[in-house]
């Protein structure tokens, strides 16, 4: 199973189009939401995950290029310097998903990478630079 972060931009035109839908429906794919902005008469932004066969995420991506979405690999990735945290635990009341936590009792922060959406709330949080943003 192939598995893709992607970043989808529409044009305003396009932002009543059920293209999710047709991800889902038409190419048998496993779409995660991890960002989106979708406002009437802008450009809209979705950050998705998507799963399936290479074959039917192929098509689909050929399929967004057709319709005239802009389709790219998630190009930011967030990089956790574990020997740069102080384990204040700043970072983990603000990451939205979990992704950086805090265990208990011996307050160690954990960063799980597959649960990161790259929303970039924890880099201005940490003031040791544990966390980095990379393109």
């Amino acid at each position: 199973m192939a598995k893709k972060r992607l970043v989808l931009n529409f044009p305003p035109h396009l932002i009543d189009q059920p293209i999710t839908y047709q991800l889902i429906t038409k190419y048998q794919l496993k779409v995660n939401i991890l960002r989106a902005r979708i406002t009437p008469k802008e450009w809209g932004r979705l950050v998705i995950e998507v799963s399936g066969t290479k074959k039917n995420l192929d098509a689909a991506l050929q399929f967004v290029a057709e319709v005239g979405v802009d389709a790219k690999p998630l190009a930011q990735d967030v990089l956790w310097h574990e020997d740069r945290c102080i384990e204040c635990t700043a970072c983990t009341s603000i990451c939205p998903t979990g992704a950086l936590s805090v265990s208990r009792p011996d307050m160690r922060v954990s960063f799980r990478h597959e649960k990161c959406i790259a929303c970039e709330l924890c880099v201005p949080v940490c003031a040791y630079g544990a966390v980095e943003i990379t393109f």
